[in-house]
């Protein structure tokens, strides 16, 4: 017979794991200790992603880097993002891999500080499977558009 779920318990192992690599990054953020290298730790974090994800993160890069070269490369809950030191380092987009969350498809979203806003409904993160050329032009429109906020 199957164990029921802790009633108490609302977030999943992975869950856990994203919210500790989160205080982990504030910690060092607040620290500003000479070490601290936020490249480093996006470098880090893009390369245990595993195959394809990890070639589609690199591209991503390239593209988020390409689109809006003030973007700076860190971590967000221990997944590769780019941030806006303009506006003290707070993130505007990021990747989240399937394979980390066991899910069906990896995804690139937006945070608050991209203000992609069109009326009263946008989307937020959207599903990523494959880095097409029509794909790979949507994302660099819609980050040179987050960057401009």
């Amino acid at each position: 017979m199957a164990k029921q779920p802790d009633k108490k318990e609302t977030f999943s192992a992975v869950e856990k794991e994203a919210m500790k690599a989160r205080a982990a990054e504030l910690r060092a953020e607040k620290a500003k200790a000479a070490k601290a290298d936020p490249a480093g730790a996006f470098h880090e974090a893009v390369e245990a992603l595993a195959e394809p994800e990890r070639s589609m993160a690199k591209r991503l890069d390239a593209l988020v880097r390409g689109a809006a070269p003030a973007l700076q490369q860190k971590t967000f809950y221990g997944m590769p993002a780019w941030a806006r030191p303009d506006k003290a380092g707070k993130v505007v987009c990021f990747f989240q891999s399937a394979a980390k969350f066991k899910v069906r498809y990896s995804t690139f979203g937006f945070q608050e500080a991209a203000a992609l806003d069109e009326g009263t409904f946008w989307p937020t993160a959207y599903a990523l499977t494959k880095l097409t050329p029509a794909v790979e032009a949507r994302i660099r429109a819609l980050v040179e558009q987050a960057a401009r906020a």
